[in-house]
């Protein structure tokens, strides 16, 4: 046990022993040079390209598409025309179950701002006063800053709208009796 001891002891001691210094100057690295030319990434000299570019005429025209573009928007066009619905904005004012304030809103709202059309929905159990019909969200912008003012409440959702074109003579008739109401 006392040779493990003094095994230790002499391998502690071993281990404290100072390290001899190396002189280490800024003088003796003054004359390293590394070459690091096989590491590098080698780029293509971008002007002679470009002038050798500008020297072949091209005889293509950047119009040469302009045919297909012009088909594929009216593929395009008659497709979103073709469905019933589209995806917009309108401006929320009103949303709870409480009928008389539902209709209340809808008035206060036809008689403040004459300019917009407001329109009363029933979803059970839900009434809703909805203003206007957006594709975009930035065309909302300018009633939602509107009615903001008067009603703090309202706020742009996404909406789904029927298409004029696909509406029946039923729904025609009563949203012109509704409009002279």
């Amino acid at each position: 046990m006392r040779i493990f001891w003094i095994l230790g002891l002499v391998l502690i001691i071993a281990s404290c022993k100072t390290t001899s210094k190396t002189s280490s100057t800024a003088s003796s690295y003054a004359n390293y040079q590394e070459n690091l030319n096989s590491s590098l990434p080698v780029y293509p000299d971008y002007r002679a390209q470009m002038n050798a570019k500008s020297s072949i005429e091209t005889s293509v025209s950047t119009e040469a598409i302009d045919d297909q573009l012009d088909q594929i928007q009216a593929s395009l066009v008659s497709k979103n025309k073709s469905e019933p619905y589209f995806n917009g904005y309108s401006v929320l004012v009103y949303s709870g179950i409480d009928r008389d304030k539902a209709f209340k809103t809808r008035d206060d709202l036809a008689m403040n701002f004459p300019d917009l059309t407001p329109q009363m929905q029933y979803e059970q159990p839900r009434y809703l006063v909805k203003v206007g019909k957006f594709a975009h969200k930035i065309e909302a912008q300018k009633s939602f800053a509107e009615v903001k003012i008067q009603f703090p409440t309202a706020r742009i959702i996404q909406d789904r709208f029927q298409r004029e074109e696909f509406k029946t003579l039923n729904e025609l008739n009563q949203e012109d009796v509704e409009g002279q109401n």
